[in-house]
């Protein structure tokens, strides 16, 4: 689903990953950490896919609400077992969107 944004500017939180063979968990902990990230204050969004490359993107208002989601406590956790048996490697990109459009059939 195409996450519904409003009106730039607001920036966009991109998060790529390679996984490992390791699914203890990984798509539970995956589901929990959007319905948690869109319980923050100045979440506006995510759009997701998952296949040979993971890459999510989450929207925000600013960036304090994006440093606010960084140091929440259960998203601290599952970072930590990302980083110790889900992911080979990830990246995390901050963006201001300036910009956007669309098209709907």
């Amino acid at each position: 689903m195409i996450a519904k944004t409003p009106e730039p500017p607001y920036y966009a939180v991109i998060f790529t990953s390679v996984r490992t063979e390791t699914e203890n968990g990984y798509a539970q902990m995956a589901d929990r950490m959007v319905e948690l990230a869109a319980e923050q204050p100045g979440f506006l969004g995510v759009e997701s896919a998952r296949n040979e490359i993971g890459i999510t993107v989450s929207y925000w208002t600013d960036l304090a609400t994006i440093k606010n989601w960084k140091m929440n406590a259960e998203h601290t956790i599952a970072r930590e077992i990302g980083r110790s048996d889900w992911y080979k490697a990830f990246k995390v990109r901050i963006a201001k969107v300036e910009r956007d459009y669309d098209f709907i059939k």
